[in-house]
C-alpha cells in the first residue's frame, strides 16, 4: 500500500454537454442533453442544469424529455470529442508515463512514477496545475481525485464534482468509505446491491462487519473476496498505461422492430461493413465473429464462430454473420443488432474460405459506375443530426437546431461569440448550406500550454526529472450505451416538432452584434432573425453499459 497519496483520477465533468454549451453560446448555463434521439435512444451526458430535473446517463431519451422537456437535445459528435479528449491525454502523459484512460473523459495517473508527486503537498499542487491546464487548453472543467489506491482516487473524484479537487491522505480510507451505500464500491451493481440489502448489509461498514464468511456465501467466492477486501480499503491495482483490445463490435438500436427476415439480414452487412472498417482503422485482424440479436421481447442472442485464422476480410466477415443469423428465429421481430470480432491480433492470414477464383474486389473500397442507359439513383435527402456543425455560404459557422419536413433550422454562432448567434431556416438541399468541422474551443495561444505542454512546471521540476514527451494516447473509444443518431423525419412526417430544440427552449433572440453593425441577412429596420423566403414551418429535427458500437477492453 502506498504511503502517498499519488494516484490521480481525473474525470472532465459532464464532459459531452460541457463541450456542447462551450461551443455553442446559446447553450451556456441552459439543460443540454446529449445521445440517442430516437424512440429507442438512451442519454450519454446531460450537463447539470439538465440533472436539475432528475436527467441522467444511460436514462431512455423519452423519459429524459418528459422530464425536461425545454431541454436542448442532441446528436453526439464523437470526432470532436475525441479531439478534446486528445489534448487531456497529452496533458496526463506529461505528468506520467503511467497513464489509464478508462473512457473519453476518464483515467487514472501514477504521479509518483514520472516524478510528478511524492508526498500529500506536491500531489495536491500537481492536481491542481493541471486542473488550471485543462481549463487553459480546452476551455472546460475537470475534477481530481488523490489518493493512495485506485479505488480511493474515483471516489474522491465523484466527491469533487464538479470542477473540484478532493484529496484522501492514507489511513483515513476506511473512515471515508464506512458509512457508504455499498453500492459505492467497485462492481456492486443493481442486482448485487438488492441481494446485499435483503440480508441486511447496506453501508461499507456492514460488508466489513459481515465477515469474509458471510459475504462468500452471500455472492459467492470471488465476488465475496474482493467485496471484502474492498471494504476494507485494500486496492492493489495497479495503473496500467496499455490495455488490451479483446473485440471490435457494432451494434444499432431500432425505432421500431425489424420483422422482414431481408431486412435483418441487409442490416447485418451493414454491421459487417461497420465492424471492417472500424477493425481495419485499428490495424487488427480477428478470428471469432459474434453477431447479437436483441429481439422483441428483450431476450438477447449471441451467436460465434471462430476461424481458422485471424482475418479483416469484409467477404468472410459478413459471410459468417449471414451463417449465424440463419440460426436464430426472428419471427417475432428483431430491436437490436450487433456484428463484432474478437481473438484479434495484430495481423492477418490469407482467407481460405471465401476466396474466389481471380481477383478480389474488397466491397469497402468499389466504388459504383452506371452502365449505359442505366438510370442514375434518386438523390438522398441530406440529413441534418440535431447539434452538428454547418457552414453557410453567406451566414457563416453555425450548428443545426433541428430539421425535417424539408426544411432544417440553424443558430450561427462560434465559441468565440459573447452571446446567442441568429437562427434562420433553409430548405434541407439549400447548395449554399453544407455540414462543416467543429471549430476548436480555445483558439488564442496559451502560454506555455500547447499540445499536452504544461502552463508551469510541475513539482517534478523540484526532483530533477527531466522533460517529458506530451505524446498523445492512441483514440479511446466513446464509452458504449448510446444508441446511433436515428434518420432524421423527412416528408410526410406527422410531427413537425423540432426533436433536436424544444419549440420553447430557445427562441431567436436579437443580434449580439454591436449597435450598427449588420450581418448579411439582416433587416435594417427591425434589427431581428430574417428567415428565408420559403414558407415558414416549425422544423423536427453509443454500456458498465451495454453496446453502442464501442472497441471494448477490459
Amino acid at each position: 500500500m502506498r504511503t502517498a497519496p499519488t494516484i490521480l483520477h481525473l474525470d472532465m465533468d459532464a464532459f459531452f454537454a460541457s463541450a456542447e454549451q462551450a461551443s455553442k453560446p446559446s447553450l451556456r448555463g441552459k439543460a443540454v442533453v446529449v445521445g440517442g434521439l430516437g424512440p429507442r435512444g438512451v442519454v450519454a451526458t446531460a450537463s447539470y442544469e439538465a440533472r436539475v430535473f432528475g436527467v441522467h446517463s444511460a436514462m431512455p431519451m423519452a423519459q429524459a424529455r418528459r422530464l425536461a422537456p425545454n431541454a436542448a437535445y442532441l446528436v453526439p459528435r464523437f470526432g470532436f470529442y475525441r479531439s478534446i479528449s486528445e489534448q487531456v491525454m497529452g496533458l496526463l502523459r506529461a505528468l506520467s508515463p503511467l497513464v489509464e484512460p478508462l473512457s473519453l473523459d476518464e483515467a487514472f495517473v501514477d504521479l509518483e512514477a514520472g516524478g510528478a508527486a511524492w508526498d500529500a503537498e506536491s500531489a495536491r499542487l500537481t492536481g491542481e496545475r493541471l486542473r488550471a491546464d485543462i481549463r487553459a487548453v480546452t476551455g472546460l472543467t475537470g475534477s481530481v481525485g488523490l489518493a493512495a489506491s485506485k479505488m480511493i482516487a474515483k471516489i474522491a473524484s465523484e466527491r469533487a464534482k464538479p470542477d473540484g479537487l478532493v484529496m484522501i491522505e492514507p489511513g483515513t480510507e476506511r473512515a471515508l468509505l464506512g458509512p457508504l451505500s455499498v453500492r459505492t464500491l467497485p462492481g456492486v451493481g443493481p442486482a448485487t446491491g438488492d441481494h446485499l440489502r435483503r440480508a441486511g448489509i447496506t453501508t461499507v461498514d456492514e460488508i466489513a462487519e459481515a465477515g469474509e464468511d458471510e459475504l462468500v456465501r452471500l455472492v459467492g467466492k470471488a465476488h465475496g473476496h474482493g467485496l471484502y477486501a474492498m471494504a476494507l480499503a485494500h486496492d492493489e491495482r495497479p495503473v496500467v498505461a496499455e490495455r488490451e483490445t479483446k473485440s471490435v463490435s457494432v451494434e444499432d438500436t431500432y425505432d421500431v422492430d425489424i420483422h422482414d427476415r431481408t431486412r435483418v439480414g441487409l442490416e447485418v452487412q451493414r454491421l459487417a461493413d461497420r465492424c471492417v472498417r472500424r477493425l481495419r482503422a485499428a490495424g487488427l485482424s480477428g478470428r471469432t465473429i459474434v453477431l447479437k440479436v436483441r429481439r422483441y421481447d428483450f431476450s438477447t442472442l449471441t451467436r460465434s464462430e471462430t476461424l481458422r485464422g485471424p482475418t479483416d476480410d469484409l467477404g468472410v466477415v459478413r459471410e459468417a454473420a449471414a451463417r449465424l443469423l440463419d440460426s436464430v428465429d426472428t419471427t417475432g421481430g428483431v430491436r437490436l443488432l450487433g456484428v463484432g470480432v474478437s481473438g484479434l491480433a495484430d495481423y492477418t492470414q490469407e482467407d481460405l474460405f471465401a476466396q474466389a477464383a481471380g481477383e478480389q474486389v474488397d466491397p469497402l473500397e468499389e466504388e459504383h459506375t452506371e452502365a449505359p442507359g442505366e438510370e442514375p439513383a434518386a438523390p438522398v435527402e441530406r440529413r441534418w443530426p440535431a447539434g452538428h456543425d454547418v457552414r453557410h455560404a453567406g451566414f457563416g459557422h453555425g450548428w443545426v437546431q433541428g430539421s425535417g419536413l424539408g426544411r432544417v433550422t440553424v443558430r450561427f454562432e462560434t465559441p468565440e461569440d459573447e452571446g446567442p448567434g441568429r437562427v434562420r431556416t433553409f430548405r434541407t438541399d439549400d447548395p449554399e448550406l453544407e455540414p462543416a468541422e467543429p471549430l476548436p474551443l480555445v483558439t488564442r495561444e496559451v502560454e506555455g500550454v500547447a499540445a499536452g505542454a504544461v502552463s508551469m512546471p510541475y513539482p517534478s521540476a523540484a526532483r530533477g526529472g527531466g522533460e517529458r514527451s506530451a505524446e498523445l494516447p492512441p483514440s479511446v473509444e466513446p464509452s458504449p450505451g448510446i444508441t446511433e443518431a436515428e434518420p432524421l423525419s423527412g416528408p410526410g412526417s406527422t410531427d413537425a416538432r423540432p426533436t433536436g430544440i424544444a419549440p420553447d427552449a430557445h427562441a431567436p433572440r436579437a443580434a449580439s452584434a454591436p449597435p450598427g453593425s449588420r450581418r448579411p441577412g439582416d433587416d435594417p429596420s427591425a434589427g431581428l432573425p430574417q428567415l428565408s423566403s420559403e414558407p415558414a414551418s416549425l422544423p423536427k429535427s453509443w454500456s458498465g453499459r451495454d453496446g453502442g458500437g464501442a472497441t471494448s477492453r477490459p
